[in-house]
């Protein structure tokens, strides 16, 4: 694993391991941060579920403001932690050991609001997905322009509304897809 571009561009990443992650893989981070393109840089973005923080760490090196992760295993925030130091990022991240929707609570509590928000849970764990999108359909911590990515198996296929949030692209990569959604007013 290594970052893909910008300012920590070629930089190797310690993998998983042991520990049962099933990181993103580089070719589809790469298309992921070809699509949202320069408006990374400067946002807030959230990478739940995320293992080995590869994603936020690709955040930051595309120079997003701030990167919050969310990962409740403890093994797994030892390793973000290792990433992060490895390549010594210290300022404008932040690493909360909770489950999803315990970890965006306390973002909320905090009255911020996510420029993105990517989720990946664990493939075999479809429900947790669409529990996470319906927790952020009814918060605000979603920007007005903002987007909520799911990288999911390609075989599940995610609703197409909820009550403020709109499907509005689905990219399919080998045996996954990323689904992006938008509030419905900024589509």
């Amino acid at each position: 694993m290594r970052v893909i571009a910008g300012r920590f561009r070629s930089r190797k990443l310690k993998g998983p391991g042991k520990l049962k992650l099933r990181p993103t893989s580089d070719r589809l981070r790469e298309t992921l941060f070809n699509v949202l393109g320069p408006s990374v840089g400067d946002s807030l973005f959230v990478d739940l579920y995320a293992g080995t923080g590869a994603i936020g760490i690709e955040a930051i090196s595309r120079g997003a403001r701030e990167t919050i992760f969310v990962e409740s295993h403890p093994a797994a925030a030892r390793l973000i932690r290792a990433n992060l130091g490895t390549l010594g990022i210290r300022a404008g991240t932040e690493l909360i050991e909770a489950d999803a929707r315990k970890g965006l609570a306390r973002i909320a509590e905090r009255r911020l609001v996510a420029d993105f928000i990517f989720l990946d849970p664990p493939y075999e764990a479809t429900e947790e997905s669409l529990r996470v999108l319906e927790y952020l359909d009814a918060s605000h911590l979603v920007a007005p322009y903002g987007l909520v990515i799911v990288e999911h198996p390609h075989k599940v296929e995610l609703p197409q509304v909820f009550a403020r949030l709109e499907r509005t692209r689905v990219l399919e990569q080998g045996d996954a897809t990323l689904t992006f959604y938008r509030l419905a007013a900024a589509a």
